[in-house]
């Protein structure tokens, strides 16, 4: 596993040890690691819904009414 040194200003230091000691991760390496994980899950997540919404965008305007769209809306609610 590679090694990396980080500056924190102190009160960062300080609230990244008060985690590591709150027993949910065995030191101050574990929470930094759990804190990227989620990051990459985050930005995972976001990049996919971009590419959702782009996918929207680009797949033109759609042919059902407002009317359509409420019906097929409340059918699906009621199951």
């Amino acid at each position: 596993m590679a090694t990396m040194n980080v500056s924190l200003p102190d009160g960062m230091k300080h609230w990244v040890e008060q985690q590591a000691q709150t027993g949910r991760y065995s030191n101050a390496s574990d929470y930094v690691r759990d804190l990227i994980r989620r990051d990459q899950e985050r930005t995972a997540k976001a990049a996919h819904l971009q590419q959702l919404v782009d996918e929207g965008i680009n797949s033109g305007r759609g042919h059902r009414t407002m009317a359509q769209l409420e019906a097929a809306a409340m059918a699906k609610l009621a199951q």
